[in-house]
């Protein structure tokens, strides 16, 4: 694709969440804080908020591979439109026990079992729970229940909780209030700003040994903030999509126009299909059978990628046949 085309090691504006790109803005930074600071603690909840493609996985990725050389054992749950059992059964899985034939009461001394281990050889376990907007209050009760095993002087397990702004809402509800006093720190991953926009795709393409080919021009870099809000994984689609773009139209400098043929482009695309960009994040099957935006994404690359095969052919054949022509001039 067009990576080889601007000498670039990978796709720098890549979706899917890699520790490797993790940009240290003030925001990320100061989450990035909090976590450090709940894992100091060894106790309660910490809590991380943000909009969707915010950059909270990353964060928790990058977290983890901080903790690779430490005595920290972690699980992670993404899939969160579970009940209050079926969190319990994931929860074990994450750690690695086993969840098959087994009642909820045997599953919680398994679990017990698990965790009084962990501390017998010095360990301490640390469970994250991803999109937890989605959590019912049943399961919040649940893990909440988690976090009352603990040895004579300290807990056994810690949880971080991630999830969208709405997150923050339901834990000001009237049934939250054993919840919040588990909690020991909470932040809003807010989007980036004009200036961190610019020093975070610089960042990406410097990752992946940008030597400033493509150019992007100074004024193109506030039109990508404005259009994407300072969302990290807005950003990517954008700034992938415009060198994709530069690939095809053999383009090595970016400018206004550029970023808004791109805009426009995504824009029609969305329209056709009847998604709008910023559409909620439903449970599976609950929709009238749209796909998520991250589906689109997904289907959007596949078709770029087969159009970029077609065209590759293409410059072949038509190189092939400009030899061809010249040899066949050259014996006339």
């Amino acid at each position: 694709m067009y990576e080889s085309f601007y000498g670039l090691t990978a796709k720098p504006f890549q979706l899917q969440p890699d520790p490797s790109f993790f940009f240290a803005s003030k925001g990320h930074n100061r989450a990035m804080a909090y976590l450090e600071y709940g894992l100091s603690q060894g106790e309660g909840f910490i809590i991380i908020t943000g909009e969707v493609g915010a950059g909270k996985t990353t964060l928790m990725r990058t977290l983890f591979k901080k903790l690779e050389c430490e005595e920290i054992i972690s699980a992670q749950i993404v899939n969160t439109y579970l009940n209050a059992d079926d969190v319990l059964r994931m929860v074990a899985a994450a750690f690695g026990l086993n969840t098959e034939n087994i009642t909820k009461a045997s599953l919680l001394l398994e679990l017990e079992k698990f965790l009084r281990q962990c501390d017998q050889q010095g360990k301490r376990a640390l469970l994250v729970v991803d999109e937890a907007q989605n959590l019912s209050a049943d399961t919040l009760e649940q893990l909440r229940m988690l976090s009352n095993y603990q040895t004579d002087d300290k807990p056994l397990l810690q949880t971080f909780l991630l999830g969208q702004p709405e997150f923050r809402r339901i834990l000001l509800g009237n049934n939250m209030q054993q919840l919040r006093q588990r909690v020991i720190a909470t932040y809003h991953l807010g989007p980036m700003d004009a200036l961190e926009t610019r020093a975070y795709i610089e960042h990406r393409l410097n990752t992946v040994g940008w030597q400033g080919n493509p150019v992007i021009q100074d004024e193109a870099f506030p039109l990508i903030h404005e259009q994407s809000g300072g969302i990290p994984r807005k950003i990517n689609t954008l700034c992938d999509r415009m060198l994709i773009m530069g690939y095809l139209d053999e383009l090595h400098s970016f400018g206004v126009h550029e970023v808004s043929e791109v805009v426009q482009d995504i824009q029609q695309e969305f329209d056709s299909s009847g998604l709008e960009l910023d559409e909620p994040n439903l449970p599976p099957d609950t929709t009238n059978n749209n796909p998520s935006v991250e589906q689109m994404d997904e289907r959007l690359n596949k078709m770029e990628k087969s159009v970029i095969s077609v065209l590759d052919l293409l410059k072949q054949v038509l190189s092939l046949s400009s030899v061809k022509s010249r040899t066949e001039k050259d014996k006339s």
